[in-house]
Order: C-alpha cells, then sequence, then structure tokens
C-alpha cells in the first residue's frame, strides 16, 4: 500500500540508518507514507553492483519501487597501485556501470524517479589520520583516494545524469561550499558525520519534493487515529480502504 524507496549504494547508503543518519531520516520524514529500504552494501563498487540488479530488482515485479537513489563512486574512485586498488573501476566504466543500473531500474518501472548521487569529497589527510589510528607505523604512505580524482567521477555522474534527463545531486561539489567541510561533514576522510549524513537527507528531500515524493502531500497508509470514531470504529476504515 505504501510506494517503496529504495536507496541503492555502497558503506555510505549502508550506514544511513544510523542514529543521525540520512536514510534513517527519511525514514522519519515518510513515516506511514512510504518505505525507505536500504540497499547499501559496504566495500561495493559499480562493478560489483551489477551482479545484485536482478536480485534487488527483478524485471518483471508486481511491486517495483517508486523512487531510487543510486550514491556509488567513492569505492570506483580509489586510486589504481595504492591500497584500496582492489575497489578501483576505471571512470568511463564506472560511467557505463551507472547507466546499466538505470537501465535496469528503468525497465522494472518506466514512471520510477531515479536520482544519481556523486560521492562526496575526499579529506586525504583525514584518511592518512585513520589509517595511522589502525596501523601506526604500518599505514599507507599516501593516500588510497584523492579528492580531484574524486571530483572526476562526480563530474561523470552529472554528465550521465544530464545525458538521461535524470535528477543528481553534485554532493562532491556541494560540501566543498562550506568552509572546513573536512572535518565537519567527514568522519574519516570518506564516510559522513552527522553533519555530512544532513546534508545529503537535505538535497535528497530537496529532489524528492520537486518531483512528487512530498510527504506532507501523501496520505497515510491507514486513517490517522483522529479520525477513528471510538463507538464506530470501522466507518474510518471502510472509507479508506473502499
Amino acid at each position: 500500500m505504501r510506494p517503496q524507496i529504495v536507496l541503492f549504494g555502497d558503506s555510505i547508503t549502508e550506514q544511513s540508518f544510523r542514529l543521525g543518519g540520512w536514510g534513517a531520516a527519511l525514514a522519519n520524514t515518510y513515516s506511514r507514507k512510504a518505505d525507505i529500504v536500504n540497499r547499501g552494501y559496504g566495500g561495493y563498487n559499480t562493478r560489483w553492483a551489477l551482479f545484485l540488479l536482478n536480485h534487488l530488482f527483478p524485471l518483471g515485479s508486481a511491486t517495483p519501487p517508486a523512487a531510487a537513489t543510486i550514491f556509488f563512486g567513492a569505492n570506483d574512485a580509489a586510486l589504481s597501485g595504492r591500497t584500496s586498488e582492489r575497489q578501483h573501476v576505471p571512470v568511463d566504466e564506472y560511467k557505463e556501470n551507472l547507466k546499466k543500473i538505470v537501465q535496469q531500474l528503468q525497465e522494472c518501472s518506466p514512471t520510477i524517479l531515479i536520482v544519481l548521487i556523486t560521492p562526496p569529497p575526499i579529506d586525504e589527510e583525514g584518511r592518512l589520520q585513520y589509517a595511522r589510528s589502525l596501523y601506526g607505523d604500518n599505514a599507507m604512505k599516501l593516500p588510497e583516494r584523492t579528492n580531484e580524482m574524486t571530483g572526476v567521477y562526480a563530474e561523470k555522474c552529472v554528465e550521465l545524469a544530464k545525458e538521461l534527463d535524470l535528477p543528481s545531486i553534485n554532493l562532491w561539489s556541494k560540501m566543498q561550499e562550506t568552509e572546513g567541510w573536512q572535518k565537519k561533514f567527514l568522519s574519516d576522510g570518506l564516510h559522513l558525520t552527522q553533519e555530512g549524513n544532513a546534508v545529503v537527507y537535505q538535497q535528497v528531500l530537496r529532489v524528492f519534493e520537486d518531483a512528487w515524493l512530498i510527504a506532507s502531500k501523501m496520505p497515510y497508509d491507514f486513517p490517522h487515529h483522529s479520525e477513528i470514531d471510538p463507538k464506530n470504529p470501522q466507518k474510518a476504515f471502510q472509507q479508506q480502504c473502499s
């Protein structure tokens, strides 16, 4: 009875249901209006995400999602030859993989609202500090991701959205508009603080509301308690469910 909104991405999506997370905030906003479904997979890049498509978004489903966010790129942009190179996906392949994900969703439902989200910026010093906190003197000497290269992937994501006439959120650019974004928005140089989660939530909600997913105008799945007559409760349910 409720429309389903799927959040598909990597660890930044997987962690979005944590305290202060952007997915949790969406679930609260759309409470009793839509189901927010978390399909985030920590460490995944777009190459590996393709193997999930037929399982998560099967063709011919009687209840396809009404909307979906696609939020990959942080792992694809890991540098070849550095400590996270197993996650690296060349930027042109990244764009093509995103396109395949979009096409699968559109085959599930021609009316689905799809929002592409770029990876956030990278605080390279923050990544080095995080590595030292884990590995001490054995930590990497060079960052496994750079902000410059992540920006190239963000650009490809936005480019694809324009080509396919889809809404996009350039998180890489948006976060860097704020002074001190490195520590304000990122907890370890890559993942989000509560303030960083708030930015994602605000941007996603703006895109949803610019489309048709305006929570305040969406119906409850069942009557609000104030509409139920305690002497004749079935009346409210007959009206809503008829």
